[in-house]
């Protein structure tokens, strides 16, 4: 036992989202029991590459008396996790993060009136392209903008996201799940230095992974320096407004 750096996961915070599996290449963090836990101490490295992936803040590296780390242990249980993936029956993981949890949704159609198909709305948006991988920091759509920021699953989910909350802004969406989380912070505090932006709006889901995007969006707006109105909207996953801040 020695006296050296290694991770710790409060419990109490980790609402089990998995966003910090993927980000240890050692494999030292698994979800158990809805859970993050250090699976053992040999195989975390101390250096705390799975810090920045957590939306809940609920990963640390503190020192504390533990195993060394040993690298070949790590490689090996890796490869031991991957293989047993692979050689797994394909059905839904159990232990992940609700957003990947498969259900099937029931609408009461009944009670709400019939659309008249022959109205059709036009779409609200203004800006090409509003992949957030995809914006240019510069792009003069920024300028005097309002700005809303979805997650992709949003407009797919609320049926009225084009008038009620696309228009009159500019766009960008984006995954905070599936997408790299660095790339879109440098990105917007690029572009939040660059232009006049008027206000953000910020809409997630409501499964745990998707409030990642909130926090990215405050941490690039403090990292560009500026002052900018900052508002979010919550979609749950059957397409209502659940909470708004």
């Amino acid at each position: 036992m020695v006296l050296r750096n290694i991770v710790k996961i409060d419990e109490e915070k980790c609402n089990g989202c998995g966003l910090c599996i993927p980000a240890c290449a050692e494999g030292a963090i698994q979800i158990v029991d809805g859970k993050a836990r250090l699976v053992k101490d040999i195989y975390c490295d101390g250096l705390g590459a799975c810090l920045g992936k957590c939306p809940q803040d609920a990963i640390t590296v503190i020192q504390r008396e533990a195993k060394e780390f040993d690298e070949k242990a790590a490689e090996e249980h890796v490869k031991r996790t991957k293989a047993a993936s692979t050689t797994s029956s394909v059905r839904s993981p159990p232990l992940l993060c609700p957003s990947v949890k498969a259900m099937q949704l029931e609408k009461d159609l009944k009670e709400k009136p019939a659309v008249n198909l022959a109205e059709k709305r036009a779409s609200r948006i203004s800006n090409w392209p509003y992949q957030l991988k995809l914006l240019p920091p510069n792009a003069p759509f920024f300028e005097n903008t309002d700005l809303l920021i979805a997650a992709d699953c949003v407009p797919f989910a609320y049926a009225d996201f084009h008038e009620d909350m696309l228009k009159g802004k500019t766009l960008a969406i984006g995954c905070p799940k599936l997408d790299d989380a660095t790339l879109y912070r440098n990105k917007l505090a690029e572009i939040f230095r660059n232009s006049n932006i008027r206000s953000v709006t910020v809409v997630n889901m409501e499964v745990p992974c998707c409030f990642g995007l909130h926090r990215l969006v405050k941490e690039a707006l403090e990292l560009s320096g500026k002052s900018v109105p900052l508002r979010q909207q919550t979609i749950s996953i059957k397409g209502e407004k659940i909470s708004q801040s």
